[in-house]
C-alpha cells in the first residue's frame, strides 16, 4: 500500500445480527437489519478509492469484538479494530489491557456511553480508573455520539485524565439546523481546547436534512477552526449510510470539503491524524500496538 495521499476509512462498522447481540437493530431501521460483510465493505471501500478502514465496535459486547478481530486476520485492508470495553469494569480492564498489549489489530476501544441514560457515566470512580488504565497503555477511547448528554463528561475526562487521547466520534453528533447548535458549537470547542482529543468528521448525515457540501459547511468550518486538520479524521460510518446517501454519497460531500485544504492538510484528515492516534501502519499488514515504540 503506497503510504503517500493515502485514503484511510477511521470509522467503518461490520455486524451480523444472528450474533444477537446488537440490541439497537430493530426492524424500524429497515435495510440496516442484515448482515455487513467483510466483502461487501472491501468492494465499497475499493470503489471509492480508500486504501484501509478501522473497524469500531457496534455492540457493547465480547463477541463484536471478536467478530471484528478475526475478520481482519484474514483482511489485509483493516488496518485496525477499536473494540468494547467495559469501562465500569476497571479490573477487568486490566485484564484485557493486558490480553491485547501484543494485539496486531486493537487499536482503540470505545463504550455505547451515549445509549446510557446516565450523564455521568464517564465521571463514575469506576470510568475514571480505566481511563487512567487506557492512558498508561496509551490506548485512545472513542466516545460516541456524545452531544448533548456525555460531552461535558468527556470534557472533564480530557481536562482531568493525564495523557487520556480521546477520539469524539461524529463531531459528537451535531445537531444540524436547530436551535441546539450553539451548545453543541461552545461545547465543542472547549473540548477541542485539549491536544489530547482528536475528532472524526463522520456520521454526519442527518434523516430529513440535507446532505451537500453547502448545507455541511458550517459543521465542516467550526470543526476545522476548532481541531484544525491536524486533529481531524475522515470516517464514513458505513453501512449507516445505507439508508441515506451511501458510501460513494457520504465520499462526495465529505471529500469536496477536504478537498479545499491544502494538500499537506489533506493528509492529515484522510490518513495521518488516523495514522498518529491510533498507531496505524499502513504499509505493513496490521496497526503498531497503542503505546509501543
Amino acid at each position: 500500500m503506497r503510504l503517500a495521499r493515502s485514503r484511510l476509512d477511521a470509522h467503518l462498522h461490520l455486524w451480523d445480527p444472528a450474533l444477537g447481540v446488537y440490541d439497537w437493530l430493530t426492524p424500524d431501521l429497515g435495510p440496516l437489519c442484515a448482515p455487513f460483510t467483510a466483502e461487501q465493505a472491501k468492494a465499497e471501500l475499493s470503489a471509492a478509492g480508500i486504501h484501509g478502514a478501522v473497524l469500531v465496535q457496534a455492540a457493547d459486547s465480547v463477541l463484536d469484538t471478536a467478530a471484528m478481530l478475526d475478520i481482519a486476520v484474514g483482511s489485509d485492508w483493516v488496518l485496525g479494530v477499536v473494540g468494547w470495553l467495559d469501562l465500569e469494569d476497571s479490573e477487568g480492564a486490566h485484564e484485557r489491557v493486558d490480553e491485547w498489549a501484543s494485539s496486531p489489530h486493537l487499536c482503540g476501544v470505545r463504550q455505547l456511553i451515549h445509549d446510557d441514560s446516565r450523564a455521568d457515566v464517564l465521571d463514575l470512580p469506576t470510568v475514571r480508573a480505566t481511563l487512567a488504565t487506557l492512558a498508561a497503555h496509551g490506548i485512545p477511547l472513542d466516545v460516541p455520539d456524545a452531544f448533548p448528554r456525555q460531552l461535558g463528561g468527556a470534557l472533564a475526562a480530557a481536562q482531568q485524565v493525564d495523557d487520556l487521547v480521546l477520539v469524539v466520534d461524529h463531531l459528537a453528533k451535531p445537531p444540524r439546523d436547530t436551535e441546539a447548535m450553539d451548545a453543541w458549537e461552545r461545547q465543542l470547542r472547549e473540548i477541542a481546547a485539549h491536544d489530547s482529543v482528536v475528532a472524526k468528521v463522520s456520521g454526519l448525515e442527518i434523516p430529513d436534512h440535507e446532505w451537500s457540501v453547502q448545507a455541511l459547511r458550517p459543521v465542516w468550518e467550526i470543526a476545522l477552526d476548532s481541531f484544525g486538520p491536524q486533529r481531524l479524521m475522515f470516517g464514513s460510518n458505513w453501512p449507516m449510510s445505507v439508508t441515506g446517501s451511501g458510501y460513494i454519497g457520504t465520499l462526495g460531500v465529505l471529500g469536496e470539503l477536504i478537498s479545499e485544504l491544502s494538500p499537506d492538510e489533506q493528509d492529515d484528515v484522510w490518513w495521518q491524524t488516523a495514522t498518529r492516534v491510533y498507531g496505524l501502519n499502513p504499509d505493513e499488514r496490521g496497526p503498531t500496538p497503542p503505546g509501543a515504540a
